[in-house]
């Protein structure tokens, strides 16, 4: 590498977390396309990287990481940027609502996004009616969470979550194109509705728009993403 860094990415997958983290810290990388109309997240030397075949890995100077939330924390701590340091009184807090957001709401939406994966198709809308009630209760409670403004949850100062949360807010806007989507409001999380609204100006956020395609609202008013290279799905 040239970069201390190489993302291996797919346009508005779960890579874009890593990218206006990256973007936002100041860091120097490189990226590779994942093109998954080629089905490359399933090639050997992708497993070789990541054996799950899912998208991001980071390659660092100590090997390859992947899963979204670990990638975030170890940029967090490595760099001390976008997270309350180990020994602050707010990581706590920080930690249980990063994999709050990881291993509960990312993998709920993993379900409504690919309900044929989980179920014979012939049922997947019914499965879909069924996590979403979750999913609004999952942003009932972050958005109570982000009215308290902890430092690392708020509007004025970016962390690791708020953008893992922004990017997560943004595909239930979107995905999957050919479900209802209509149970999903942002003004019904005025909080994080604001947070998302604030993101769209920093020049974290610009980069990420300029390289994916993302469009000029891509939290607030999303639309589906146009990249010059690559495919979201």
């Amino acid at each position: 590498m040239t970069a201390p860094y190489r993302l291996h990415y797919a346009p508005d997958n779960a890579s874009l977390v890593i990218r206006l983290v990256l973007e936002e810290m100041g860091l120097p990388f490189e990226t590779v396309l994942v093109d998954r109309r080629r089905n490359e997240q399933d090639s050997a030397a992708y497993r070789a990287l990541n054996p799950n075949g899912l998208i991001p890995v980071l390659d660092t100077p100590q090997g390859p990481i992947f899963e979204t939330a670990a990638i975030l924390l170890w940029l967090a701590d490595t760099h001390k940027q976008l997270a309350p340091a180990p020994n602050s009184p707010d990581r706590v807090a920080f930690l249980k609502w990063l994999f709050f957001a990881s291993n509960t709401l990312h993998a709920d939406l993993r379900i409504l996004f690919y309900a044929e994966k989980y179920i014979d198709p012939a049922q997947a809308e019914t499965l879909r009616e069924g996590i979403r009630p979750r999913l609004r209760q999952h942003l009932r409670v972050l958005d109570a969470e982000a009215q308290k403004a902890p430092d690392w949850l708020q509007a004025d100062t970016p962390s690791v979550l708020s953008f893992y949360l922004a990017c997560q807010m943004r595909w239930m806007a979107l995905y999957p194109a050919s479900a209802d989507r209509s149970w999903f409001q942002l003004r019904d999380t005025p909080h994080l509705q604001d947070i998302l609204t604030r993101l769209e100006s920093r020049p974290a956020t610009q980069a990420a728009i300029a390289a994916e395609g993302l469009g000029v609202t891509p939290f607030t008013s999303p639309r589906y993403a146009t990249p010059e290279e690559g495919s979201a799905t």
